[in-house]
C-alpha cells in the first residue's frame, strides 16, 4: 500500500482554527451573506469550501477554511476536485446527444446494443438514465428495513485500504448483474451507479470511441472546459486542489489521492467550480441538447424527482424550481451544481472534510446546503 501522511490531533485542531480565522476575499461583488453561509460549513467541521455563484449581480467566487491541514492558505477558488456523481448529467447529456443523432432511441432495449452482458431485455435506455431499471447498485444496496447488501468496497475502512484499486467498467456491471435485481424494470425507482456505468458502455459501443474521447469531443472542447476530464484510473488531482482526510483508529490519513475507476461514468470526474458553471449554464440554456430532449431530461419522475440525469427540486414559494446534481466520491469530497431553468443563476461548489466510517461532519451537510441554496435562489434570505 502507498505511503500516506498521518497527522496528529493537535495539528488538525490548529489548522482548522487558523483556517476559520483567515479573512475571506470575494472576487466581486462582495456577498457577505454567501460568505456567512460558506463559513457555516467550516464552523460545522468541514475543512474547506469553495463556492461560485452567477446571477443578476454578476459572478462571485470565494473560499473558506484551509486547503491543507497544517497550512493557513484557503482553498483556491479555481481548484480542482473529485466531483463524484456530478458526472451523471454529463453522461446523460452524451446519451441524449446520441439520441439526437439518431444512433439510439430512449425506449430502445439496452440488451440489443450490449448483447454480451445478458441484460434483462425489458430494460431501456430511459430506465438507465432515470434509475428505474431495478439493477443492483454495485457499490452496495441499502434497504428500507436497514439491511445492507454489500458490493465492491466503496465506503468506510474497507475502502481506505482498497482506494487505489483499478476497476474496469464491464467488471462493475457484471458484479451488479450477479446480484438479484431490486425490482422489476420500470416498476420503481432506486438510485444505482450501475445504470450510469452501463450508459458509459453504451456510449462507447455506439460511437466506437472511449467515453473520455466522447466527453472531450462533444462537451469539454466545444465549451472550453480545459480543467475538466474523466478521472479514469488517475489517482492524482492536478493542482491546485484542496486536500481531504480520513480518520481511522486514531490516525488521520490524507486521501486526496484515490482511484475513482470504481464509479466509471457514474462518479469519476475531475473539475472546477468554473467549469461546472460553464457546463450547467450551457445545458440549461439549451446549447447542448435540442429543446425536446432537454425537456425530457428535466421532466421529473418517481419518488426521487429525477429526470434523465438531473434532479428537479422545488424550493417553494418565492424560489421556484432548480435543476441540480450533487456528488461525492467515496470519501472526503463533495461537489455542488445547481441552476435555474434558464441557466442564468447557478451555484457550484466543493467541500472537503475529515471523513470516517461514520461520515464525520456530513451529518450537518443537508441542513447547511439547504440554507445555502435558499440564500442563492430565493427572494427572501434565510438569515
Amino acid at each position: 500500500m502507498k505511503t500516506t501522511k498521518i497527522l496528529s490531533a493537535a495539528t488538525l485542531t490548529a489548522a482548522l482554527l487558523t483556517g476559520a480565522a483567515t479573512p475571506a476575499t470575494a472576487t466581486a461583488p462582495d456577498r457577505p451573506e454567501l460568505r456567512q453561509a460558506m463559513q457555516a460549513f467550516i464552523d460545522a467541521g468541514f475543512t474547506g469550501v469553495q463556492l461560485r455563484v452567477n446571477d443578476q449581480r454578476g459572478e462571485w467566487a470565494d473560499s473558506a477554511g484551509v486547503s491543507k491541514l497544517g497550512h493557513p492558505a484557503k482553498p483556491s477558488t479555481n481548484g480542482r476536485f473529485w466531483t463524484g456523481s456530478v458526472i451523471k448529467p454529463f453522461t446523460a447529456t452524451l446519451v441524449l446527444q446520441l439520441v439526437a443523432d439518431g444512433k439510439i432511441a430512449l425506449d430502445d432495449p439496452v440488451a440489443g446494443h450490449l448483447p454480451d452482458l445478458g441484460l434483462d431485455p425489458r430494460i431501456t435506455v430511459r430506465m438507465l438514465l432515470q434509475h428505474t431499471s431495478g439493477l443492483f447498485n454495485y457499490t452496495g444496496e441499502y434497504y428500507d428495513d436497514g439491511t445492507v447488501a454489500p458490493g465492491i468496497p466503496a465506503t468506510g475502512d474497507a475502502w481506505l485500504n482498497n482506494r487505489f484499486h483499478t476497476y474496469q467498467p464491464e467488471e462493475l456491471v457484471r458484479l451488479a448483474l450477479s446480484k438479484p435485481a431490486r425490482f422489476e424494470p420500470g416498476t420503481d425507482q432506486n438510485y444505482s451507479n450501475t445504470n450510469y456505468t452501463l450508459a458509459l458502455l453504451l456510449i462507447e459501443k455506439l460511437t466506437g470511441r472511449s467515453y473520455a474521447e466522447q466527453l472531450e469531443l462533444r462537451i469539454l472542447r466545444p465549451l472550453g472546459m480545459t480543467a475538466t476530464r474523466q478521472a479514469g484510473n488517475r489517482t492524482q488531482l492536478p493542482g491546485p486542489y484542496a486536500h481531504a482526510y480520513y480518520s481511522y483508529q486514531g490516525k488521520t490519513y490524507d486521501i486526496s489521492r484515490q482511484n475513482l475507476s470504481l464509479l466509471a461514468g457514474a462518479g469519476d470526474l475531475i473539475s472546477t467550480t468554473h467549469d461546472l458553471t460553464t457546463f450547467f449554464t450551457a445545458l440549461n440554456s439549451g446549447k447542448l441538447l435540442p429543446p425536446a430532449l432537454l425537456a425530457e431530461m428535466r421532466e421529473p419522475s418517481g419518488k426521487l424527482n429525477y429526470g434523465l440525469g438531473v434532479f428537479a427540486q422545488d424550493l417553494g414559494p418565492g424560489c421556484g424550481t432548480v435543476y441540480q446534481h450533487n456528488g461525492s466520491p467515496p470519501h472526503g469530497y463533495g461537489a455542488l451544481m445547481y441552476s435555474t431553468p434558464d441557466g442564468k443563476t447557478t451555484l457550484t461548489g466543493s467541500v472537503t472534510w475529515i471523513d470516517s466510517a461514520t461520515r464525520g461532519p456530513v451529518k450537518d451537510f443537508q441542513k447547511l446546503l439547504d440554507e445555502l441554496v435558499k440564500e442563492v435562489f430565493c427572494n427572501t434570505p434565510t438569515r
